[in-house]
């Protein structure tokens, strides 16, 4: 045999085709125990992922130019005292910095290191979610006690448990691939686990923020191979829980019917009185807006215009083409995120997998609600648009979790080049 041959046949199998590898773990499923493998592009070796670190700086620097349109006049207002009228552009600048400073941190911690972390990042999370609701320790604003006061920004435990979440899902989901198909061993441990964040986040209280929590463990157990009977029998768990928070509470069925009638004499002027300005704003912008700076409703008759209302005053002074061109950035982010998620998967790293698409569930659903709340397609709930709202913890949660996937895509490409796994 010669030395050719020889080699051909002890490194012959790196260079087969993918639908020959083992895909007995790959999260798509298509019945019994048995998966689909899920394509994806062939990545350059080194560096991280271009068109993904392109994707979120436009829609950082998009950010940062509306935020500061949205906030110029509100030093006007008596409610914020006397302010300068760069005091939020400048905090947002600031919350920006920190973000990229802790992203550049984060992207140096190998993914074997996030995932030994996990259950310690998990308990870490709840134990700030606790001393949030301590008096004296916790920051009350707007009668929502949400907020850590750390100097230089007010921090919100919520948007770490976020992450927290997904890392714990995906490490769970990894140590009971054996048992994921067993309701009660596999599913209800998470659940409760859930459900501790959940009440803790409830007596903030900050609904929105358990939705999207409840959402992320659900999309990665889904995900991870728990079959669809029982993803079903979770969802309508969730559903109900949420019908009964609902019920239960009267400020919040003040909401759900001022959603359904924001112009009605009784709620254009109370609890409807966000979104009548917000369809407003969306209105006056028709097609091609009135042009960056020009609008009215920032001007102190919608509230919160720079948080959780940003993507009205888009719409007022873009249009429906700015409006359109935003999401379209949002879908290629997040659809790249998700490949990213597929290609670790494919190379049998279903931690890693399965966190950058709790970060693409988590970025999709957060924007998909904030864009229904501004248009009016779902009831008012206080979440911002990633990458984009002012919010310093938002900012820096996101650019961390950006800076994890394009640190997992960089582990992807090293193990494509046939470098140690990381």
């Amino acid at each position: 045999m010669s030395a050719t041959t020889a080699l051909r046949e002890k490194f012959g199998g790196w260079f087969k085709p993918a639908g020959e590898k083992p895909v007995d773990i790959l999260p798509v499923r298509v019945g019994g125990n048995e998966y689909r493998q899920t394509p994806t592009n062939t990545a350059s070796f080194f560096g991280a992922d271009q068109v993904l670190i392109w994707l979120v700086v436009a829609i950082l620097s998009w950010g940062i130019v509306m935020v500061f349109s949205a906030s110029i006049a509100m030093p006007d207002n008596p409610r914020f005292g006397k302010i300068a009228h760069y005091y939020f552009f400048q905090r947002h600048l600031l919350s920006v910095g920190l973000g990229f400073v802790a992203a550049v941190l984060a992207f140096q911690i190998p993914m074997k290191v996030w995932e030994r972390w996990a259950p310690w990042l998990f308990i870490g999370s709840i134990l700030m979610l606790i001393a949030v609701l301590i008096p004296h320790v916790g920051t009350v604003v707007n009668g929502a006690r949400r907020w850590l006061s750390l100097g230089i920004m007010n921090f919100q435990p919520s948007e770490l448990a976020k992450i927290a979440v997904i890392m714990y899902a995906a490490d769970y989901m990894v140590r009971k691939m054996e048992v994921k198909e067993r309701f009660f061993r596999a599913v209800l441990p998470m659940g409760l686990a859930v459900g501790i964040v959940g009440a803790l986040l409830l007596a903030e209280p900050d609904m929105g923020a358990f939705m999207v929590i409840a959402v992320i463990a659900m999309g990665i157990l889904f995900l991870g191979g728990v079959n669809a009977r029982m993803f079903f029998i979770i969802a309508l768990i969730l559903v109900a829980a949420f019908a009964m928070i609902v019920m239960t509470s009267e400020w919040r069925r003040e909401r759900i019917f001022a959603y359904l009638d924001p112009w009605s004499e009784k709620h254009a002027l109370g609890k409807g009185y966000q979104l009548s300005h917000s369809l407003i704003a969306i209105g006056r912008g028709e097609i091609f807006g009135v042009g960056l700076g020009g609008s009215v409703e920032k001007l102190h008759w919608l509230p919160e215009a720079h948080t959780d209302f940003l993507l009205a005053v888009i719409g007022e002074e873009l249009g429906l083409v700015g409006i359109v061109i935003l999401l379209g950035l949002f879908f290629f982010m997040i659809r790249r995120i998700v490949e990213i998620g597929r290609q670790a998967i494919r190379m049998d790293r279903v931690f890693s997998g399965l966190v950058a698409q709790g970060v693409a569930i988590w970025l999709g659903f957060q924007t998909f609600i904030n864009v229904g709340v501004n248009l009016g397609a779902l009831p008012t709930k206080g979440l911002t648009l990633p990458l984009m709202s002012f919010g310093g913890s938002a900012i820096l949660m996101n650019l961390v979790a950006i800076a994890i996937v394009l640190r997992i895509d960089c582990e992807n490409k090293a193990m494509s080049a046939g470098g140690a796994r990381t």
